[in-house]
């Protein structure tokens, strides 16, 4: 597991279906029917490179979700070339991708140090671990569990919270909506990477353009530099 891995694949020609998100690069196929959905999965499962990768196909009434990988840091050089076979079969049955469905929620568990319990979490939930700090659903349905390790010396306000992971290109829109419905910005310092919102009653998430706005928001602050300079 590297970071690596993943800057790699943001950066590649011929992914552009493809969203990185916490758990990993995942891609929505629009197609007309639930029975078309099938047989593109059928066609998916076929691909070169599939077999035994650990990808995770779910059907809908008119999509195709495919995932990668369980986690962000399993993304590797092999992926790119499977996404890429994924795709070009999709685009050969007629589907349409569309990043802009795509997203996945974590839920993040905030605690010090010496009171981290991510075995409770596993075993409370029948969750499985994909790294240390985390815990999955091994059907796919779920939220990831993560658990937020904080410094001794933080305060513990908020003891968990979720995080949402969008398509660089629409993080705007699911903020803006947001907002509209209510919300408040708490936090945004940490932008365009991500802003902390909150709820009437106080209770926080967090709207992510991370990891899949990484490579762009690298290049902004290359140029921020670069203009100081």
């Amino acid at each position: 597991m590297s970071e690596q891995g993943w800057r790699d694949f943001l950066t590649a020609k011929g992914v552009e279906d493809w969203v990185v998100l916490h758990g990993g690069a995942t891609a929505v196929f629009r197609v007309g029917s639930l029975r078309e959905a099938a047989r593109l999965a059928q066609a998916v499962s076929d691909a070169p490179g599939i077999e035994d990768s650990g990808v995770m196909l779910t059907l809908g009434n008119n999509s195709l979700s495919v995932r990668l990988s369980r986690d962000l840091w399993q993304l590797e050089s092999r992926h790119v070339e499977l996404a890429r076979g994924i795709s070009r079969v999709a685009r050969s049955r007629g589907a349409v991708c569309d990043r802009g469905s795509v997203h996945e929620v974590q839920v993040a568990i905030a605690a010090k140090p010496d009171a981290i319990d991510i075995g409770f979490w596993r075993a409370v939930l029948g969750y499985l671990p994909v790294a240390d700090d985390n815990a999955i659903d091994p059907l796919g349905h779920g939220s990831t569990v993560w658990m937020q390790e904080l410094e001794d010396t933080k305060p513990l306000r908020h003891a968990m919270h979720i995080d949402v992971s969008v398509g660089r290109e629409y993080v705007k829109a699911r903020l803006e909506a947001a907002l509209a419905s209510g919300g408040r910005i708490v936090d945004d310092s940490h932008a365009p990477s991500h802003w902390t919102l909150a709820d009437q009653a106080g209770n926080r998430v967090c709207i992510c353009a991370w990891p899949d706005g990484s490579a762009q928001q690298e290049v902004i602050t290359q140029a921020e530099t670069n203009a100081r300079d």
